[in-house]
């Protein structure tokens, strides 16, 4: 085996984990179970840049491994009554490229891919507190409490060849219910979120192979201060573990146990759109990228009343 297939082997396993973690297990969003009006819809366009080094099973003879990963990707969401309740359901298509490098037995390798993501749906319902309201009930409401669960799911329809052993789709369907709570002190918010990503088999991983991976449980904390509404801002952490892939019945040595943190500051411009900056990076990493990362997004929101 060549040094340079011996990298694209192991990165092979880095870029099924670490695409799909851009959203999934890594994930870091305040706010995802506030309330808001009844025919709120919002369109997002958002960039992040990930970049840092890889952790691997220290026995492999590969080192100094790096990443440099660019996502584009741009979202709809809605917001509809239902059952007295506020819903919502969203879409995400993401782009992404990536440059990875790193040494294998002292020689240099290089692998880059760029291409369409997979896409990614949500469904969301306020189960406890946020009524469906229109806009006007909404602002002469008192905010209070809100209890909700979600349902997300990546579909497997990016770019993949199985003639490839790195690709930017994953060629397999992901799941993660979740349940969060939202609860408003003064200026001041605490919001907590529970849920398990989970996996089908990739049936046509390289060479006519099946790779599958463990339920990936994710838990995420925020604490955030609002001066008016539309500018806040967040102090996040995640934490993940599992997701231990296997390749016809064998294991990887790619058990995940990882926390990360960051910040997320939300912004008007105008009275319909407004502007995020996040920034994350790892507290610990077992396994996987252990990353910074920096996301700009531009959101225009308008009601349907």
């Amino acid at each position: 085996m060549t040094r340079k297939t011996y990298l694209q082997i192991l990165l092979s396993g880095f870029i099924f984990m670490e695409w799909s973690s851009v959203v999934t297990a890594q994930e870091l969003e305040p706010r995802s179970y506030s309330a808001v009006p009844v025919g709120t819809n919002f369109v997002v366009a958002t960039y992040a840049r990930s970049t840092g080094d890889i952790l691997f099973d220290p026995s492999l003879p590969v080192t100094d491994l790096h990443a440099d990963i660019n996502t584009f990707s741009l979202g709809y969401s809605h917001s509809f009554g239902l059952f007295d309740h506020v819903a919502s359901i969203a879409f995400l298509a993401p782009y992404a490229n990536a440059s990875v490098t790193g040494n294998v037995e002292g020689a240099p390798g290089h692998v880059y891919r760029s291409g369409t993501g997979d896409v990614r749906f949500r469904f969301a319902v306020n189960l406890i507190g946020g009524p469906a309201l229109d806009p006007a009930e909404f602002l002469q409401r008192s905010p209070g409490s809100t209890v909700g669960a979600s349902l997300s799911v990546i579909a497997p329809s990016g770019q993949y060849l199985p003639t490839r052993l790195i690709n930017v789709g994953a060629n397999r369907w992901s799941f993660k219910p979740e349940i969060g709570v939202s609860h408003p002190f003064n200026n001041w918010f605490v919001e907590g979120a529970a849920g398990v990503w989970f996996f089908t088999d990739n049936a046509d991983y390289y060479g006519h192979r099946n790779r599958s991976q463990d339920p990936v449980p994710v838990f995420q904390w925020h604490v955030g201060y609002t001066w008016r509404p539309g500018l806040w801002l967040a102090a996040d952490a995640t934490y993940f573990l599992g997701g231990q892939t296997s390749v016809n019945g064998l294991p990887d040595h790619d058990l995940q146990r990882n926390i990360r943190y960051g910040l997320t500051l939300s912004f008007p411009l105008s009275a319909h759109w407004s502007g995020k900056l996040a920034w994350s990076r790892g507290l610990t990493t077992t396994n996987g990228g252990d990353f910074q990362t920096i996301t700009v997004a531009l959101q225009y929101r308008w009601f349907n009343h």
